[in-house]
């Protein structure tokens, strides 16, 4: 079976496995007070380029999102989110969870807009309503989005700017950050200089598990891990963490995961392209979603796998082809012949 459902399936890059395995026996202080972890939010500083930038490694997406959300808000405060956003549809109600509300705008191929925070924001809603509604104060984004596209620096520029107009915070989910700094004009200084605070993920992008939180405004940082350590989110051998990515960011390999798996995800983009197939969305990204006739897929779902997001009609149906650091050209080449075959017939 080819597998495109998403880009986590396989256990990690031979890189990290092999520094994993070199530091079995040293024996590390717990709770991500190692040597590794310390060095690993050096490195992390250096790339942002925000000396004095707190980062904390923690386990997973979602941890890392409702964690930041239940620090950085206070009890009576929401998070605006575009509808396809990860913390409104994926995550089990784990920010209502925290008792934070979020507030879902419809948002433009999957992103937040400005018109959408001030909709919002303005006099329409919380300022008409005052204290008898939620106040939105976090701007919540991810890069790349749900639906596989990305923010421009003008877009965050433009977001910024309203972020500021409102007093909001500007929060961005980076579980596949290596495919948007690749395929995007954002790049990691630019996420330190825009964003309050912001996550470099790893779980997607070769590790075996971890997202690393980088918290560049001062006024979020206080007692962050105690937050994090009384929600589950400190993990006892931190250093499991700290190794992977002190990997991760050496000698450029993030950077070159992300452009590994896009030209992948072009190549699949083309191939598709040239069967004439229609996608439901422009992505740049390591993501696709392609729509396709459903009696093809039903004869091909025996040997190739895929997540299914909706049906378009009665004879067709949208389904998400993801890309990952351990995708093999010659399984894109397998794919293609076999749905090139499936659609002539």
């Amino acid at each position: 079976m080819i597998s495109f459902v998403n880009d986590y399936s396989e256990n990690a890059l031979p890189e990290i496995l092999e520094a994993m395995t070199a530091t079995n026996l040293e024996g590390n202080p717990g709770y991500s007070g190692d040597a590794h972890s310390a060095h690993a939010a050096e490195m992390i500083r250096e790339k942002v380029g925000v000396p004095n930038a707190a980062v904390h490694i923690l386990v997973g997406g979602t941890q890392t999102n409702l964690v930041a959300i239940a620090a950085f808000l206070r009890p009576h405060e929401a998070v605006i989110t575009v509808e396809t956003g990860h913390i409104h549809v994926h995550e089990t109600g784990s920010i209502e969870g925290t008792g934070h509300k979020c507030l879902p705008v419809k948002g433009k191929d999957g992103k937040v807009t400005p018109e959408d925070v001030e909709a919002v924001c303005g006099p329409s809603y919380w300022g008409a309503a005052g204290i008898l509604v939620v106040k939105p104060k976090m701007v919540y984004i991810s890069q790349c989005t749900e639906v596989g596209t990305v923010y421009t620096k003008e877009e965050l520029l433009a977001l910024r700017e309203v972020c500021d107009k409102y007093d909001l915070l500007l929060y961005c989910d980076g579980a596949r950050l290596a495919s948007a700094l690749d395929c995007s004009d954002v790049t990691l200084p630019l996420l330190g200089e825009l964003c309050d605070a912001f996550y470099i993920g790893g779980t997607k992008n070769g590790a075996l598990f971890g997202e690393a939180l980088v918290i560049v405004n001062d006024r979020l940082k206080e007692d962050f891990m105690y937050i994090a350590k009384q929600r589950g989110g400190v993990l006892a051998k931190g250093w499991l963490l700290g190794i992977q990515f002190e990997t991760l960011m050496k000698d450029d390999l993030y950077e070159r995961i992300g452009h590994n798996l896009n030209e992948k995800a072009k190549m699949l983009r083309e191939g598709l392209q040239e069967l004439g197939v229609e996608f439901s969305v422009e992505s740049p990204s390591n993501q696709l979603f392609p729509i396709l006739p459903d009696a093809v897929l039903d004869r091909l779902r025996d040997r190739f796998a895929w997540e299914t997001i909706s049906k378009v009609d009665e004879a067709r149906t949208e389904i998400r082809l993801v890309t990952s650091w351990a995708t093999k050209e010659e399984d894109i080449h397998t794919f293609l012949e076999a749905l090139e075959k499936e659609l002539s017939a």
